[in-house]
């Protein structure tokens, strides 16, 4: 399909056309988060089917988005968005804290968040993967935020002197990828571990990063 329907305008039902359009693409999304996020996955679900658990109609489907990937994106872009509502929150609360306690904070925030939901992980570290170019950009876009969150951290441990000063960012990279792989195993059950335990870990590995026991091997 060339692009989308025109959808209708005016009051209907005491709801604005807009209003009326937020509720459609809210509950096409919820039904993505239960069909893509679960059984039978991004790749085993049509837009009649979407439709149908949505409780509307594939021309109300089209009105909204031109395609499933679409929805893919927009499903993403909002699981992403809730863990960094809930990350920045922890980070404003936690802001007066030594660095190891706000570390612990943050990303006992971030983990909640995630893991509340077993299908926002499979969206983000399973469903998005392998998609397409663009979903691949999109992806990648959305770590190096996580990345650039994590240097802002560090940045601010450096200023208070509770960092070795460098430049952070290829260690943040990497500190990303074991987050998102840790916590795609344990949602797995691949790691025999609580939820807080894989905290404490992260913890540790970003502390030995920021704090290494000889800073003469920091980096430079």
């Amino acid at each position: 399909m060339a692009g989308r329907l025109k959808a209708p305008t005016g009051r209907y039902g005491g709801k604005s056309a807009e209003e009326r359009q937020a509720e459609r693409r809210r509950r096409f999304l919820d039904a993505a988060l239960q069909l893509f996020g679960d059984s039978p996955g991004y790749r085993g679900t049509t837009v009649a089917a979407l439709s149908e658990a949505a409780g509307l109609s594939t021309r109300q489907f089209y009105e909204e988005f031109r395609t499933l990937e679409d929805v893919l994106a927009a499903l993403h872009l909002q699981v992403n968005a809730w863990a960094e509502e809930a990350v920045l929150a922890a980070v404003a609360g936690a802001e007066n804290l030594p660095l190891a306690e706000r570390a612990t904070e943050i990303f006992r925030a971030y983990a909640a968040n995630v893991t509340s939901d077993p299908r926002r992980i499979r969206i983000t570290f399973v469903e998005i993967i392998g998609v397409s170019p663009r979903l691949e950009e999109q992806r990648l876009a959305r770590r190096a935020g996580w990345v650039d969150l994590v240097c802002a951290e560090a940045a601010s441990a450096v200023t208070r002197g509770e960092a070795v000063p460098r430049d952070y960012r290829l260690a943040a990279t990497a500190f990303i990828g074991s987050v998102n792989g840790l916590l795609h195993d344990w949602s797995a059950g691949w790691v025999d571990a609580t939820l807080d335990e894989v905290v404490d870990e992260l913890v540790r590995l970003l502390l030995g990063i920021l704090q290494p026991a000889d800073p003469r091997h920091a980096g430079p």
